[in-house]
């Protein structure tokens, strides 16, 4: 089975080239779709010139539109059987990228979750971030009756197949809660196993906010009621 690896991209233009490096020296990526989100800090230009790499495609939007539309529109151009969704910052390390695929290689599940609570390494998160990851993830449980431990983690590595026929909407970070509540309804089981996590601030380009968590707790009732 081949890999396709998305990288939603938006003003990272100190973390992309070595997030690029990192996914090519796991030599796993079969085909790296890399979606700019109307970056203006120079990533743009950056990204036109790594356009000749034959493992690379680059697709522009034309203005910001969010995390959850660049997800959709990489989703929509992968080819691949297999679907690894990468952030552009160095928070996530591909090194993981063996270990996400080997459950849906053996045939033991057809979605992975990377878990950043899982195992006994410490992991350095935001305070604020961290209880709201507990609370969705919480949430998520209760309401679709499962035992998640990081519904919001970015790691979510899928069988292309799986995703063919469903529609997604979210054009921020509500993309983390809807996927997992569509799996879930479908009644695709989702397999986690632990990652490395490197948690950065505001300070270092960190997007998500409280206004992203209440659209994500929302997003979450949504769906449970709704298709």
């Amino acid at each position: 089975m081949q890999v396709t690896v998305i990288i939603p991209v938006f003003n990272e233009l100190n973390t992309i080239c070595d997030v690029l490096n990192r996914i090519k020296e796991v030599d796993v990526a079969d085909e790296i779709i890399i979606v700019d989100d109307g970056s203006s800090d120079g990533t743009r230009e950056l990204l036109v010139s790594l356009e000749h790499d034959p493992l690379t495609r680059v697709i522009y939007h034309p203005q910001n539109m969010g995390k959850g539309s660049a997800v959709r529109t990489g989703i929509q151009n992968a080819s691949k059987d297999i679907i690894i969704i990468q952030d552009a910052d160095l928070e996530y390390d591909p090194g993981d990228y063996p270990s996400l695929i080997q459950p849906i290689l053996d045939g033991k599940a057809k979605v992975v979750y990377g878990s950043r609570f899982l195992g006994t390494e410490k992991r350095d998160f935001l305070l604020l971030s961290k209880l709201a990851n507990k609370f969705l993830t919480f949430v998520t449980n209760v309401l679709y009756q499962q035992t998640l431990t990081d519904m919001e983690t970015c790691y979510k590595v899928f069988r292309r197949d799986v995703v063919q026929d469903i529609t997604f909407h979210s054009r921020r970070f509500e993309f983390e809660p809807e996927f997992t509540a569509k799996m879930l309804k479908r009644h695709i089981y989702i397999h986690e196993i632990p990652i490395r996590y490197n948690s950065r601030g505001f300070d270092e380009g960190k997007k998500i906010g409280v206004k992203d968590g209440i659209e994500s707790l929302w997003t979450l009732f949504k769906y449970r009621f709704v298709e």
